[in-house]
């Protein structure tokens, strides 16, 4: 299966569909934390590339929960924001998966079709992550552990801590590759 990880430099969920067999190429405006096929670019560019999946995570500044105190004051990068996760779930592209937070996507554009925690796949975090979902199934929990740990929220301020919260649970992205990546 051709699969493209939209928004993503760590590398983490291309390298579990690319361990699993499939062509994957992460793609981002910064370059990849790990060795990989990935474009470092606009991903439209490439949108029409032929692709059987896309698993997208558009950046959440400006459309997550977390920053809504600032929203009055960003209405045009909100506005942006939600342009171009639009684009990204109307591409021609079979199967879809957008993640983001908990945020505006759900009053603006649609309700998610699933909420998963990390702790559901392996880590003893909460993180709540919405899924909107194109002719792909709900994810199964694949090793639901103990302990609810606040680890992003609780992420003090530093240059990468963006980074760092965006950043796929490795038990999420197996997960994505293990079910999503057999139809």
């Amino acid at each position: 299966m051709k699969v493209l990880i939209a928004c993503e430099f760590s590398g983490v969920v291309r390298d579990a569909f690319s361990r699993h067999g499939h062509d994957a190429m992460s793609c981002d405006l910064l370059p990849s934390e790990t060795t990989g096929e990935h474009y470092q670019g606009d991903v439209r560019d490439i949108l029409d590339n032929g692709w059987d999946l896309m698993i997208a995570t558009p950046p959440c500044t400006y459309l997550a929960c977390s920053g809504a105190r600032w929203f009055k004051l960003r209405q045009a990068e909100q506005e942006d924001a939600v342009r171009f996760t639009q684009c990204l779930m109307n591409a021609a592209i079979p199967r879809i998966a957008i993640e983001n937070p908990i945020g505006v996507l759900s009053t603006r554009i649609r309700k998610p079709d699933q909420i998963i925690q990390p702790w559901m796949f392996g880590h003893g975090e909460t993180k709540a992550t919405c899924l909107w979902l194109k002719n792909l199934p709900l994810l199964v929990p694949t090793n639901i552990v103990d302990g609810r740990e606040h680890r992003i929220h609780r992420m003090p301020p530093s240059a990468t801590r963006g980074r760092e919260r965006s950043r796929t649970y490795a038990g999420i992205a197996e997960c994505f590759a293990e079910q999503w990546g057999k139809l």
